[in-house]
């Protein structure tokens, strides 16, 4: 224990590497969530095929492989070499948001027909019926599986510490080399701790997002959502697809 104060300094140097490629991967995601589902939903049939390539090829590879993609091969086709810490957020958000867009179309075909009859009879366009009548109350839908996703992506960045991203998971490494033995279990013991809090963090944002979004719409998440939130749990995406 006398080695407390020295391993929680070390950690804590990759807490904001970890922070950053975490809230970078968040608002990737989005973007991508949102365009893609939206994009799967199209009437085109070749626009919905590109999407649906994208989707389920990074869903259905390993996100370590991803990264070293991005990482060490693209550099070898392009000859330009992304910085460590971004090239990690560009994976993160690339593969999250593969997930992200299932969310995003599950949620949007939820909303009621009856929602998009009156839509049409106010005489909406299709973009104005979307953002004004069923994005905002697909959103309500939208926000349990995306926290399960969110926490996802803050212990996938994790993976960064493979290309040298001193985030918190490569400064344990760091620290546990010379201090292998007696300090293992306080090492990860605390390593453990800084993502419990972090994903905690993030679950009192969303909830709260929640319930603004259910205070001014008037609707909680449908049962549907909350029970794939609920499978899905901390550890897991499962069920994050709707």
């Amino acid at each position: 224990m006398e080695n407390l104060p020295q391993i929680v300094g070390v950690l804590s140097d990759g807490l904001p590497e970890t922070v950053i490629a975490t809230l970078g991967g968040v608002l990737l995601t989005i973007i991508l969530s949102i365009v893609a589902g939206l994009l799967l939903l199209s009437s085109s049939r070749t626009v919905r095929g590109v999407t649906r390539v994208y989707v389920e090829g990074f869903r259905g590879t390993s996100e370590v492989v991803q990264l070293f993609w991005i990482y060490f091969v693209l550099p070898v086709l392009v000859g330009f070499q992304l910085l460590p810490l971004f090239a990690g957020i560009v994976v993160l958000g690339l593969n999250h948001g593969a997930y992200g867009a299932e969310i995003v179309r599950g949620a949007v075909r939820s909303v009621p027909r009856a929602q998009y009859e009156g839509a049409i009879a106010l005489s909406l366009s299709p973009a104005q019926r979307m953002r004004r009548v069923i994005l905002p109350q697909a959103v309500v839908e939208m926000l349990p599986p995306f926290n399960n996703l969110f926490i996802q992506l803050l212990k996938s960045s994790a993976i960064l510490a493979l290309i040298t991203v001193p985030e918190v998971t490569r400064q344990a490494r760091e620290v546990l080399i010379p201090n292998f033995g007696a300090d293992t279990l306080l090492i990860f013991g605390v390593t453990f701790v800084i993502y419990l809090v972090l994903a905690a963090l993030i679950t009192l944002v969303m909830r709260l997002l929640e319930r603004m979004a259910s205070a001014r719409l008037g609707r909680r998440p449908s049962r549907a959502a909350r029970a794939a939130a609920r499978a899905a749990g901390p550890t897991g995406t499962e069920g994050v697809a709707v």
